[in-house]
């Protein structure tokens, strides 16, 4: 019966030796692969995938797929390429396995310095920076930073309602929220300690905080468009498809997307909670996005309505084609930033 214990045993240690050999174990130390994994927060099923991958694509670091999106990128290429060789790009099966890494690469890239700290002051605002400044019961205002100082912030008029005759900004309380590029957004309480209306360009000076809040860190990321495209209107987002309409439409220009919703222009004024169908081509391919316009900015100079559209979750299939277009998968062109759903 021992013997038969040992022979059974033997058997065992040589096939698991034969399978490391296959797949490459005895060339790279695997287990400090999965201890590095862990350590970045991967489940084991998740961790074997990325091992596979790393395999596929014979990575010399293995685990730099835990912390570099230039090699995932490799690696999420090279396997839509394989899949598109074989026509089996579109198959469940493989839609699965390029989400998964889509996944991977959204938190390798939300791992990175530049969305993990945030800023505690407003003297670290960069100007350039636009505001929206609330004012008691008045309404939303618009503003941008000029340049900032030891003592003061120098800012823009607010543009935004009428306010009454005499109105001065001098004193007041201000509610101010901002959203900093791949970054996050940020809200804090100030008051104006200038009014300069009578100047040529005039400004506004408003104390520093050095008490950030620190909101919506991360949500998705998107990449800049500027391509023509077309929304059909919807009665209830319930209508939301993704079949690709032959005709039709109103033409739009679509300024951003992300796999969580995208902003639009169209001609004249449109108005927020508006349930659309978006259709676009990136890459060569058709893209189809359904979702509501949470808000709208109306910019009469021009007669134009930018819609800011929060999405329904696309299929694997328009992820997978959205994702390829945001990170740039096929082309030179990489700049991406995080951004909230639009």
């Amino acid at each position: 019966m021992l013997i038969w214990v040992l022979v059974i045993f033997s058997l065992l240690v040589i096939s698991f030796l034969i399978f490391l050999a296959v797949t490459g174990g005895l060339k790279f130390p695997w287990i400090q692969f999965y201890v590095k994994g862990k350590e970045s927060g991967f489940s084991f099923s998740e961790i074997s995938l990325l091992r596979q991958v790393a395999q596929e694509n014979r990575l010399k670091n293995p685990t730099t797929l835990f912390w570099s999106v230039k090699t995932l990128d490799r690696c999420i290429r090279s396997a839509i390429v394989g899949f598109r060789s074989k026509g089996t790009e579109e198959q469940q099966r493989n839609l699965e396995f390029l989400n998964k890494l889509f996944d991977f690469r959204a938190r390798v890239e939300f791992n990175q310095p530049k969305y993990r700290l945030g800023l505690t002051s407003t003297r670290s605002i960069t100007p350039g920076q636009t505001f929206k400044i609330t004012l008691g019961g008045s309404g939303v205002y618009l503003s941008k930073l000029i340049e900032t100082n030891r003592r003061y912030m120098a800012v823009t008029y607010p543009r935004g309602n009428p306010l009454p005759p005499g109105f001065s900004w001098s004193k007041q309380p201000l509610k101010v929220y901002f959203w900093r590029q791949e970054d996050a957004g940020y809200y804090f309480e100030t008051k104006v300690v200038g009014d300069f209306l009578d100047r040529k360009v005039p400004i506004l000076h408003i104390n520093h905080v050095d008490n950030l809040v620190r909101t919506q860190k991360r949500g998705s990321v998107r990449r800049e468009v500027g391509a023509s495209g077309h929304i059909y209107p919807l009665k209830t987002i319930n209508q939301a498809n993704e079949q690709l309409e032959s005709g039709g439409g109103l033409r739009c220009k679509v300024l951003d997307i992300s796999e969580d919703g995208a902003a639009l222009a169209v001609g004249g004024k449109a108005k927020a909670g508006i349930a659309v169908k978006l259709q676009v081509e990136l890459n060569g391919e058709g893209v189809i996005l359904s979702g509501v316009a949470r808000s709208v900015d109306f910019k009469q100079k021009n007669n134009v309505s930018i819609l800011h559209i929060q999405a329904n979750k696309p299929s694997l299939l328009m992820r997978s084609r959205i994702l390829s277009y945001v990170y740039a998968l096929f082309q030179t062109d990489k700049k991406v930033s995080a951004t909230p759903a639009s």
